[in-house]
């Protein structure tokens, strides 16, 4: 199991396994928000804080939920708007250093 939570302990995640891969993403969203992204099922993350932690922001086309949290401005994760999509996205800048260290980087361009 690992642990995964914004700056000031908001947001917090139970993730059941660390990230075999990482995509640092680079479109203009993601390259902004300085995330480096692990993707689970949505049934593999436990997000443990209260109702309300964050605020959600949609992007472009709005099939993407980026949450932010609302203290400390991380951005700790996004879900699909569609929640019949079985994937989902944890911002691994919010795992321990040494857990981010172990995965393989991948980069994507990204558009814009």
């Amino acid at each position: 199991m690992i642990e995964a939570s914004c700056h000031c302990g908001a947001v917090r995640m139970e993730i059941e396994a660390a990230p075999a891969e990482l995509l640092d993403c680079r479109c203009s969203i993601c390259r902004r928000l300085g995330a480096l992204w692990s993707y689970y099922a949505p049934r593999q993350v436990r997000i443990t804080s209260p109702e309300g932690a964050t605020f959600i922001y949609k992007w472009q086309d709005e099939v993407l939920e980026f949450h932010t949290c609302r203290t400390c401005g991380c951005t700790t994760h996004w879900a699909p708007v569609d929640k019949s999509h079985d994937r989902m996205g944890v911002n691994a800048r919010m795992m321990a250093p040494e857990i981010v260290a172990a995965a393989k980087l991948r980069v994507s361009p990204g558009p814009g």
